[in-house]
């Protein structure tokens, strides 16, 4: 049995916002951004853009390409779309930032949307590291079930709509996208799709990077006069510490693990290394440590910032739609945020 990636997608809102135009607004500068994060542009949604919305267009997409369409046709798009989400039973949505406090999830918002009407659906909330933790579940619940066999896998977040638009240190750093896949659970006994997971946490880091009002830790209070919303606090110093170690950690361990048939999974093995994308100098870091070429990692945080669970999608989209991925290509993913969470994924294309 195999797990295989049969189809991507992604979906970013078209308003651009570069560096130049937050220097308009803050006390800021295109230099100082670059330099300390390798942030150029973020994505921003319209007002009445929210999560699903973003959510359904990159499992449109996902769905789309599963069925066998790749064109620009919007209805040839959807049409396929359609008739892909009918086979869909599993449908696991990462995001940090959902479309209602609790409950509905998300994930039912967008089953609704898309016609999956046969899939369970729920939401995952591991920060960052909500793509690399939904693969690994969906993947578990296809494997225990035979008649389950098709699950969608998004990352979506409106970070834009969290964000403390006063607070220099992170308003600079967010964006906000999609990213999606369809896996498909076969009767291919070769090594190929998602071989393993490692999932790891560390709690104790819970307040380094939070979203503090709102919950049933520190309610809103009846005649409370509100002057910010829910918004994301980070402890940068401590996020990048993490961050830096988590990647190092888990690209080690996953490179260490003996899987039947693979081999050693050396850097040379390895045609790329998809990371969360919070910060380059983190990334960097972590190649640096680990005297692995940073053109292993593929980083398009110049374009879109942190989307949070987004950014492995996004980015695996990329790559598969630009043809930069080959059929027996060996892929790490790497995730870490807040929870603290952290792990990644061992796949073959």
């Amino acid at each position: 049995m195999a797990i295989e990636i049969i189809g991507t997608g992604r979906a970013v809102p078209p308003k651009k916002v570069s560096n130049d135009d937050l220097a308009a607004l803050i006390d800021t500068s295109d230099e100082w951004i670059r330099s300390h994060t390798g942030i150029g542009n973020r994505h921003i949604a319209d007002e009445s853009v929210a999560c699903s919305d973003l959510a359904v267009e990159a499992a449109k997409n996902a769905l789309a390409m599963a069925g066998g369409y790749t064109g620009n046709d919007p209805d040839q798009r959807d049409k396929a779309a359609e008739q892909a989400a009918a086979a869909i039973d599993v449908i696991i949505l990462a995001t940090a930032t959902a479309d209602f406090f609790g409950t509905p999830s998300t994930a039912c918002v967008v089953q609704s949307k898309i016609g999956a009407l046969n899939a369970m659906a729920m939401d995952i909330t591991a920060g960052c590291t909500g793509f690399v933790y939904g693969l690994e579940t969906a993947s578990g619940l296809l494997s225990v079930n035979p008649l389950r066999k098709r699950a969608l896998v998004i990352g979506s977040e409106i970070l834009s709509k969290m964000t403390n638009w006063d607070d220099r240190g992170t308003c600079v750093l967010f964006g906000d996208g999609a990213g999606a896949v369809i896996i498909e659970k076969t009767l291919d006994n070769r090594e190929s799709g998602l071989l393993y997971s490692l999932l790891r946490a560390d709690g104790s880091g819970n307040e380094s990077l939070v979203m503090r009002r709102g919950g049933s830790r520190n309610p809103y209070k009846k005649g409370e006069v509100v002057d910010t919303g829910i918004c994301i606090e980070m402890n940068g110093q401590e996020v990048y510490n993490f961050a830096v170690k988590a990647i190092t950690d888990t690209l080690e361990t996953l490179m260490k693990t003996k899987i039947e048939g693979l081999g050693d999974i050396s850097i040379e093995r390895i045609a790329r290394i998809i990371p969360h994308q919070a910060n380059a100098r983190i990334v960097q870091a972590a190649a640096k440590r680990l005297r692995i070429p940073i053109e292993k990692f593929y980083l398009n945080i110049e374009e879109y910032a942190n989307t949070s669970s987004a950014t492995i999608p996004i980015a695996l989209d990329e790559l598969n739609r630009s043809g930069q991925l080959n059929k027996g290509d060996l892929i790490l993913t790497v995730g870490f945020g807040g929870g603290l969470t952290y792990g990644g994924n061992i796949i073959i294309i």
